[in-house]
């Protein structure tokens, strides 16, 4: 399976609890499409995170970018919104940037003129696709295939009234 390189998408939205559930099904249809299944429950659980941290941080009428990118070894995901304040992760623990920590292999923070972006990578190699080639039976397997032998049923003796051991 020959993987275009350098796969692309792109999304422009307000955030809000509606449009988080939305995109998080965009992504899960994109993942599919690229045939990386296995990555849909971390990615989607991230990219909920950095939305949550968004709406909660900065607020509902802000725009922000959701960008996913694959090159057919890591796939990126980035948010970039237009808050001014850089998200920090906490020692607490429990929830935004350290559940995307622990759901990613490398994670980061730029800033940018409009604002920031906070970014996660997961290394998702291009998946291999196996033949549906038939393969040849084994050995001796066809042997064991013959139909069964049909065997005649014994057929019972009439009993008479003159037969001792009735009477």
């Amino acid at each position: 399976m020959t993987v275009p390189l350098d796969r692309h998408y792109l999304v422009e939205l307000q955030v809000s609890a509606e449009r988080v559930s939305q995109l998080r099904r965009i992504i899960a249809a994109h993942l599919r499409h690229w045939s990386l299944e296995l990555h849909i429950r971390p990615v989607c659980r991230g990219v909920e995170e950095l939305l949550t941290n968004v709406h909660r941080h900065v607020g509902d009428d802000n725009n922000c970018t959701v960008e996913l990118r694959w090159s057919g070894r890591h796939l990126t995901v980035s948010v970039a919104d237009n808050g001014s304040e850089m998200p920090r992760l906490l020692s607490t623990g429990g929830g935004g940037l350290s559940r995307v920590m622990a759901l990613s292999d490398s994670w980061g923070t730029c800033r940018t003129p409009e604002g920031k972006v906070v970014w996660f990578t997961r290394y998702a190699e291009e998946p291999y696709s196996v033949g549906l080639a038939p393969l040849p039976p084994l050995p001796g397997v066809r042997e064991f295939r013959r139909s069964p032998a049909v065997v005649a049923a014994p057929v019972a003796e009439p009993v008479t009234a003159s037969d001792p051991a009735l009477v």
